[in-house]
């Protein structure tokens, strides 16, 4: 992007009307993270929250050395919860496996379940057979979301142990959690797996 298109929208982020910058944010979609995030940056505390937690998504998405850190604080310490959970939700995106111990912290002590959801996510997102224990715990959950979030990680981390406990919701009355579960049974190789996808699909009870 050229550098008069990338001083329009510093520009714009300054503008009184919270419209302006809110379509300046949704602007850098389209321009390298390097030179975006910078800009991004500059809008983690914004007056308005909408604009807060687009920004914080976008710095999951377009994020420099900065990202990391700046995530993690606010995971840790911001006051809103839709901003923390924003914030577990875009360390996710960065699949960085130093994100591990303080989304399992967020999972376990954070009083929201939005925020326990985004950090159950993306546990699922890091990959790492560690969070197992956590899982375990989200499947034990009475939201139905919360249970998608769980079934969807153990697929993504590879979990074969958690086949047995996952198994536990073939006949679930939600068909989102049984077609998670579908979906996490497709990336576990096991007999076991290949024997519930089977029955799944000749039921259609994930349709």
């Amino acid at each position: 992007m050229a550098a008069v298109d990338l001083a329009q929208i510093a520009a714009q982020l300054q503008s009184q009307d919270s419209k302006d910058r809110m379509l300046a944010l949704a602007s850098l979609r389209n321009v390298p993270a390097e030179q975006a995030a910078p800009l991004i940056r500059q809008m983690i505390h914004d007056p308005n929250i909408q604009i807060r937690s687009m920004a914080v998504f976008a710095l999951g998405l377009k994020p420099d050395e900065a990202a990391f850190d700046i995530l993690i604080d606010l995971l840790k310490s911001d006051p809103d919860y839709g901003i923390r959970a924003d914030a577990a939700g875009a360390l996710g995106y960065l699949e960085d496996p130093r994100a591990f111990e303080t989304l399992v912290r967020a999972f376990y002590e954070d009083t929201d379940w939005l925020v326990r959801f985004s950090a159950a996510v993306s546990l699922g997102n890091l990959k790492d057979p560690r969070a197992h224990d956590v899982l375990m715990q989200a499947l034990q959950s009475k939201e139905a979301v919360m249970q998608q979030a769980a079934i969807s990680a153990v697929g993504e981390i590879g979990d074969l142990e958690a086949i047995d406990e996952i198994l536990k919701f073939a006949q679930s009355d939600d068909w989102l959690v049984r077609q998670r579960l579908a979906e996490a049974l497709g990336h576990l190789p096991s007999p076991k797996a290949e024997s519930a996808l089977r029955y799944l699909e000749k039921t259609a009870i994930f349709r």
